[in-house]
């Protein structure tokens, strides 16, 4: 081996542009680590053409010899490769030829370089500034004006901005198994991963090595532990590099403006602390600047565990709470609500598993659940031979706009073998002002099933007028707010009777929760409202105590007259 050959080896083997190198007939000879980097592929397979390499093989070919039509103005080729995961990136090649002594060209060496996502096929000098060379995301001098101008916005509009430093665990360790080669290829799969995590508005970058971060504007706290934990979980998936299956973890340090630093620069500060205090705590998971913030997120993290354990071990179990026809105090319905009896920490209040469960997309299973437990207990108590009422059952707005929701109902009808007359879902108001025909289509494929429709906490939404005659509803629920002072307070009372005599109108029944003294009873009662439901009557008890309320039907309560 020559001198220059060698010299040639070291700078192809360390080089970080990815480099093609062809004979005087553009056949392709060599590529180096950066190259396996870039497409997935081991050199040898991309040089023979070896298996799912063949097509990769002739595009570079092509690459290196460009068509007139395929080439810019200033010797760019632009062009999908198909790489080692099945996918087609965006690619450029500029292509400079390597002249011997005579006027043909001996050799012709390639410059391929990914066009970041969402960026046009650009020159590679216009694009050099601020693109990382490997992954195509913004580097270092893009991160640090993002920082700077998220300080800024927040300054002036007010809320969060949430910094995430990310580090991967022992790389190092990649790197020395597999090879700088595998690495690189590994950096560019963790990119293309961190791509998915983000909205279109956050702004994730590769800083150096093996270190990323991301900046989003945030509402609250809650928004950077999502993000976060979803991160995390998309990093611990196996990747397949080359032949070989890596497993690898992040560490995340989080810190947030204006809470935790006064400036861009201190941002920055505060999230490489916490993303150390991540490192040596134990890694694989992410910590906040704040301590009282990490003691927040970890009793988070601590609750989403235990919900999925709740599923899991069957911890939750369903209430009911009467609907009471007030003029006679007959129980006419009841809603179904879950509750969890944790066995270390006993019954969890669900205004905080509820939110939880929302976020991270338990609340579809915890539904599903909840809807088939109630099918079948009321279709057991008519076994029974006890007169059948109608349950309602709340719907999320996840389930809700899951594309089988109606399919799943009518499975658990079916199952359950419930009369659908029986059953009522509970829909939020808010829930119907997004894509309204779609709503109005699904709506009226549940009312076909014979189930009734409940729109729950009426008043206190976004609904228009306007649509509500659309809606094939069946009922009306007052919300509690509007029960609360409805004896004293005139402006209330007055939403009250409104919404009363807007139920009568459209043929609605209606129903008013919150009822806890027998004033609000009395007021329901003088305007038309007969079906109540609240604390006056009774609180949610378990189904055994429901049971025998409904066993008796009647409740042994009488509104007092006022005097």
């Amino acid at each position: 081996m020559t001198e220059q050959t060698a010299l040639f080896d070291t700078l192809l083997a360390n080089i970080g542009d990815a480099v093609l190198v062809a004979d005087g007939d553009r056949r392709l000879l060599r590529v180096n680590r950066a190259v396996e980097a870039v497409t997935g592929y081991r050199a040898d397979d991309l040089l023979t053409g070896t298996g799912h390499a063949e097509e990769a093989r002739g595009q570079l070919r092509r690459a290196m010899a460009p068509a007139a039509d395929d080439i810019s103005g200033d010797g760019l080729w632009s062009g999908p490769v198909r790489c080692a995961d099945g996918t087609e990136r965006q690619m450029e090649v500029r292509v400079a030829a390597v002249k011997g002594a005579g006027s043909q060209p001996l050799h012709y060496l390639g410059l391929l370089r990914p066009v970041g996502a969402g960026m046009p096929a650009e020159p590679a000098a216009e694009r050099r500034f601020g693109v990382d060379a490997l992954t195509g995301l913004p580097d270092r001098n893009i991160f640090t004006d993002r920082v700077e101008q998220g300080v800024l916005q927040i300054t002036r509009t007010g809320g969060s901005l949430a910094l995430l430093m990310m580090g991967l665990d022992r790389f190092t360790l990649v790197n020395d198994a597999l090879g700088h080669s595998a690495g690189d290829q590994l950096l560019v799969e963790v990119a293309r991963r961190l791509r998915k995590c983000i909205r279109e508005t956050d702004t994730v970058v590769r800083l150096d090595g093996d270190k990323f971060a991301l900046v989003m504007a945030i509402a609250g706290m809650d928004d950077s532990v999502i993000v976060a934990e979803k991160v995390l979980s998309a990093i611990r998936e196996p990747f397949r590099i080359g032949g070989d299956e890596v497993v690898i973890t992040f560490s995340i340090g989080i810190a947030l403006y204006p809470q935790d630093a006064q400036s861009g620069g201190g941002l920055i500060k505060q999230s490489e602390n916490a993303l150390h205090y991540a490192k040596v705590s134990g890694r694989n998971q992410y910590r906040f600047f704040s301590r009282d913030m990490n003691v927040k997120a970890r009793a988070r993290l601590d609750l989403e565990t235990r919900l999925r354990r709740a599923l899991a071990n069957s911890e939750f179990v369903v209430y009911y709470q009467p609907k009471v026809r007030a003029q006679d105090n007959t129980i006419v319905g009841a809603e179904a609500l879950v509750r969890w009896c944790d066995p270390e920490r006993g019954m969890i209040s669900p205004g905080e598993f509820i939110p939880v469960a929302e976020e991270t997309g338990l609340i579809e299973q915890i539904g599903a659940w909840v809807l088939s437990d109630t099918c079948a207990q009321n279709k057991a108590w008519q076994n029974e031979g006890i007169a059948p009422v109608r349950i309602s059952v709340n719907v999320s707005a996840r389930q809700f706009r899951n594309r089988v929701f109606v399919d799943s109902v009518s499975r658990i009808l079916e199952d359950t073998g419930l009369d659908p007359a029986w059953l009522e879902l509970e829909i939020t108001e808010s829930m119907l002002m997004h894509d309204v025909e779609a709503v109005v289509r699904k709506m009226t494929a549940l009312r076909e099933l014979g189930l009734g429709l409940s729109i729950d906490d009426f008043g206190t939404g976004y609904s228009s007028l306007s649509y509500l005659g659309r809606f094939p509803i069946t009922t009306l629920k007052i919300d509690r707010a509007f029960i609360a002072d409805v004896d004293t307070n005139p402006k209330t009372a007055e939403i009250a009777r409104a919404i009363i005599g807007l139920s009568k109108g459209l043929n609605l029944e209606v129903v008013a929760e919150g009822c806890e003294v027998a004033e609000h009873v009395l007021f329901l009662q003088d305007h038309g409202c007969q079906t109540v439901q609240g604390f006056y009557y009774s609180r949610p008890v378990p189904a055994e105590d429901f049971r025998r309320m409904l066993i008796g039907r009647v409740l042994d309560r009488a509104p007092a007259p006022v005097a």
